[in-house]
């Protein structure tokens, strides 16, 4: 029974076109690999190119199929040139992914306004720009799949988390609105994971901040790849079953 319900998914996901935000490390690398391996054809962008050139070859050395382009998702342009890159590579695209983030934790009274700007652009901004790019490769078929990736922070917020839950709580919202304004054949999930295995603390530029965030919040972590399943289980429902929002938090994480 459960090996019937594991082919079903992969059938559910076998030759699907998934383009992948933020894909050179964490969550984007383990949604790539675990689709790739489900069947998938997988479109990797990040502006780590050899990063992004490391996973594309163990996923091929593996069988599986996938390719990359360097992407910015703060530029415009360059976002839609990566929809149409794997358009132009795969005859079609089926699933966005947008999953590129960044999480400089700060205090408001630290006026870190560089570290603001740049979490408006990536976390809000580079998600509205993957929509603007795939939406039109949706509306022309009829079809298609957004998954866009936030974190429990897009329904808590707590000290030194504030304009980082800020972007999380704007890309609920517009995964919310996007859904209720798309095609009844277009999908929308919103994927909220809890503390997850990734470089995420790395951007936190307060190195007392950084200490504390890895010991008090960065523990107990979800694997990636448990992210990516929940991916995977979204992007495999039959078409006319939309998955509108995953959870998911290791057991020992009780709040935010």
């Amino acid at each position: 029974m459960l090996h019937t319900k594991f082919s079903k998914e992969m059938e559910n996901i076998q030759g699907k076109v998934v383009a992948i935000t933020g894909a050179s490390s964490g969550i984007g690398e383990a949604i790539a690999h675990h689709l790739s391996a489900m069947g998938a054809k997988v479109v990797l962008g990040a502006r780590r190119v050899d990063k992004l050139k490391s996973i594309v070859e163990s996923i091929a050395s593996g069988g599986g199929q996938a390719v990359y382009q360097k992407l910015d998702v703060t530029n415009t342009e360059e976002v839609v040139a990566f929809a149409n890159f794997a358009v132009q590579q795969f005859g079609t695209l089926d699933v966005m992914v947008n999953n590129a983030g960044l999480m400089p934790l700060s205090m408001i009274n630290s006026y870190k306004i560089e570290e603001w700007h740049r979490m408006i652009d990536v976390n809000i901004k580079g998600v509205l720009h993957g929509i603007a790019a795939a939406l039109p490769i949706f509306e022309a078929k009829d079809s298609g799949q957004f998954v866009n990736i936030t974190s429990v922070g897009d329904r808590w917020v707590g000290p030194t988390s504030t304009v980082y839950s800020a972007t999380k709580f704007a890309v609920r919202a517009i995964s919310e609105g996007l859904r209720q304004e798309v095609s009844g054949n277009i999908r929308v999930t919103l994927v909220a994971p809890g503390a997850t295995e990734s470089e995420l603390a790395e951007s936190i530029s307060d190195p007392d901040l950084k200490k504390l965030a890895i010991e008090k919040f960065r523990t107990d972590l979800l694997p990636a790849s448990a992210i990516a399943r929940a991916v995977g289980y979204a992007i495999s429902q039959p078409t006319d079953i939309d998955v509108n929002e995953i959870v998911v938090r290791p057991t020992a994480q009780k709040s935010f």
